[in-house]
């Protein structure tokens, strides 16, 4: 019982994680890198001011701002650093004050670097309506640690890399009012992996002189899970809806919402057994098998605000995501000798605030600035797992804009993300006692992202 449970977990921590490194830049696993242009501010008013092709992303009503048709292309480089320093993390309750105590292990930083790509293409239709199609990833995080470290059990590897498809309309009801709305269509893959301590498992089914006799004790028979899945078969579809209004000639607000999107996934459970560790084959357990999982990606909902005097465009954002949803993974395993696994999340809805201003240096040269700050969701140190250690972040950006030639120019955006000391004290849930290790520990986390965008007014 003990590893549907944990391999539910995994695949719920991991399900959010998409292409990008082990600290996604924004709360929980969603990411906003959807642009260049707005990194150098922080993202601030992005709903409101977003003068190039990936407005489809965060207002698809902005399409109608742009004169004629235009191309957006845009790269990131995510640089995450997630330091973990063990804490007294332990083995299950059952071998207090034996040898098998304390998880052994190393400590280790589960971030790497990653590329996070962007397309976005607006067509004209009419002199009112624009036709947009946006290509990006809004969920995303990858994390990968040493076999070896203090925290196999909870996780080794977790990655999912989804692509979103966001075909959109935008429409100008007037010289003041535009509204837009698109389809996201998602597609998501998968890969998660883990340590068993079959040597734990031994225990709980035998006794010490048995498993020592098989060589199979707790921390020293390790066996290993590895969980793959896709949604192909089961794409998962949701929408994105915006309006923006001109206040007057200096002032726009802009409001945008994304719904939350349902991603189910089907795949293989693959596991490595040792040979110290045959006995699980008696209650054909740990045999390969399919599985199926859904997770729920979070709805946002977003109001930004623009306001221009002289050469300054002062920006402001304030981001709801319904984290909330995120209450649980149920893992369903084709094998029916492994009953179906809950795990409680219990995360949080959040809020993330920016400001910004960009400033118009000369006719072809922007500057621009931002600061954001990006809350959590999860609720404690006891929900937090090496999977997805996330905390609450400020963001200090900068960036500038030039304009390359006629109908070309490039943005580039630089943002550091300061991550406060992220607790963690998390209980491996299973039925099975002996496997119930807590890792207990901090994180020392920041983020280095570097944006370039190419814009092509045509």
């Amino acid at each position: 019982m003990l590893h549907r449970k944990y391999f539910r977990r995994t695949l719920v921590s991991s399900l959010l994680i998409s292409m990008v490194p082990s600290l996604s830049a924004a709360s929980g696993f969603a990411l906003i890198e959807t642009n260049a242009r707005g990194q150098g501010n922080a993202y601030a008013g992005a709903a409101a001011h977003t003068p190039d092709a990936s407005t489809i992303f965060f207002n698809p009503a902005g399409m109608t701002d742009l004169e004629g048709d235009h191309l957006t292309i845009a790269m990131h480089k995510i640089i995450p650093h997630s330091s973990f320093t063990n804490e007294g993390s332990t083995a299950a309750a059952a071998f207090a004050g034996t040898p098998f105590a304390d998880l052994n292990g190393e400590n280790d930083d589960g971030g790497s670097a990653a590329i996070v790509p962007n397309l976005y293409w607006v067509k004209t239709l009419s002199e009112t309506t624009k036709f947009g199609l946006g290509v990006n990833s809004p969920f995303g995080l990858a994390t990968e640690y040493a076999d070896d470290w203090a925290g196999r059990y909870h996780g080794v590897v977790s990655d999912l890399a989804i692509i979103n498809i966001n075909p959109s309309l935008a429409y100008k009801v007037n010289d003041k009012l535009s509204i837009g709305g698109g389809i996201d269509v998602m597609l998501g893959t998968v890969t998660l992996s883990s340590a068993i301590d079959f040597g734990a498992i031994c225990m709980a089914q035998f006794n010490y002189e048995t498993c020592a006799g098989i060589g199979s004790l707790p921390q020293s028979g390790d066996g290993f899970a590895e969980l793959t899945g896709d949604n192909l078969g089961d794409i998962s579809v949701g929408f994105n809806l915006g309006l923006k209004y001109k206040i007057s000639d200096q002032s726009t607000i802009g409001i945008a919402y994304r719904s939350e999107v349902e991603m189910n996934v089907e795949g293989d459970a693959d596991f490595t057994v040792p040979t110290s560790a045959a006995f699980v084959y008696a209650g054909n357990l740990f045999v390969d098998t399919g599985l199926n999982a859904t997770v729920n990606l979070p709805a946002s909902f977003s109001v930004s605000y623009a306001h221009q005097v002289d050469s300054i465009t002062y920006l402001a954002d304030a981001t709801w995501t319904g984290w909330s949803s995120y209450e649980e993974l149920r893992i369903e395993y084709d094998n029916n000798s492994q009953p179906d696994s809950v795990t409680t999340n219990t995360w949080e809805d959040v809020m993330r605030y920016s400001l910004g201003l960009d400033y118009q240096y000369a006719e072809d040269t922007i500057y621009r600035v931002g600061i954001a700050y990006d809350e959590s969701p999860v609720p404690s140190a006891e929900r937090r797992t090496p999977r997805l250690p996330g905390t609450d972040r400020t963001w200090f950006s900068f960036g500038v804009s030039n304009q390359l030639d006629d109908g070309l120019s490039i943005d580039i955006g630089v943002s550091h993300l300061v991550m406060d000391t992220a607790e963690t004290n998390n209980e491996f849930e299973s039925s099975v006692p002996t496997l119930a290790a807590t890792l207990t520990g901090e994180y020392e986390a920041s983020v280095n992202i570097f944006s370039v965008q190419l814009n092509w007014e045509y």
